[in-house]
């Protein structure tokens, strides 16, 4: 997680040092757009009865696609994103469940963003909206057939985004996503990501 909060912090640093090709004031974007992300996902379990907790690691990818409203310094948009990962957590031996692991397969979320012009071509936003996860519990054994849910949940975040040459733009963008009650055994479940992403707004 540091390494990549490290290399996070060296690409937003590239990004905000990128010269705005055609912005000449601090106007926000406005328009349509579409892009695609990639990045680290972490995430985080609790067992229904909370008494244990599991965590795991891994990358995550998708598209996205919105629309910006711009005021001016400032803009409004709507967001919708599909995301794959792959982490998978497994409780401790001592865990007592009939079923003893989660993994996360994907994500969908729709939501408002809004934000405002740093300088011509950089701009700061948030973001918060629905989100749902696509998940399998499973057990180590394999004597239990596979349980697949769909767990709805909240996304907030933040972010970066740089224009670049012509209609390209950059992102770098931080997210949690919580989920409650994801069933099985597991309670609670939680993602963290940090993501970069190109875009092309028309």
């Amino acid at each position: 997680m540091k390494k990549t909060i490290a290399a996070a912090a060296i690409l937003a640093g590239a990004m905000v040092a990128a010269p705005a090709m055609a912005q000449d004031s601090n106007t926000a974007p406005g328009g349509f757009y579409v892009g695609a992300l990639a990045g680290y996902e972490g995430l985080n379990v609790d067992s229904a009865d909370n008494s244990v907790t599991a965590d795991a690691d891994s990358a995550v990818y998708g598209v996205t696609a919105g629309y910006d409203f711009s005021l001016g310094s400032a803009f409004v948009g709507v967001e919708g994103e599909l995301s794959k990962s792959g982490g998978s957590t497994e409780f401790p031996s001592s865990f007592g469940g009939a079923r003893d692991g989660l993994e996360a397969e994907g994500q969908y979320y729709v939501g408002a963003r809004a934000g405002f012009a740093l300088t011509p071509g950089i701009a700061a936003y948030g973001k918060v909206g629905y989100t749902a996860l696509d998940t399998k519990a499973f057990t180590s054994a394999g004597s239990l057939d596979e349980l697949k849910e769909n767990a709805s949940g909240l996304r907030f975040g933040g972010g970066l985004q740089v224009q670049l040459p012509g209609p390209l733009e950059g992102r770098l963008e931080y997210r949690r996503s919580r989920y409650n009650d994801v069933g099985g055994d597991v309670g609670d479940a939680t993602t963290d990501q940090v993501v970069a992403g190109v875009g092309l707004r028309f």
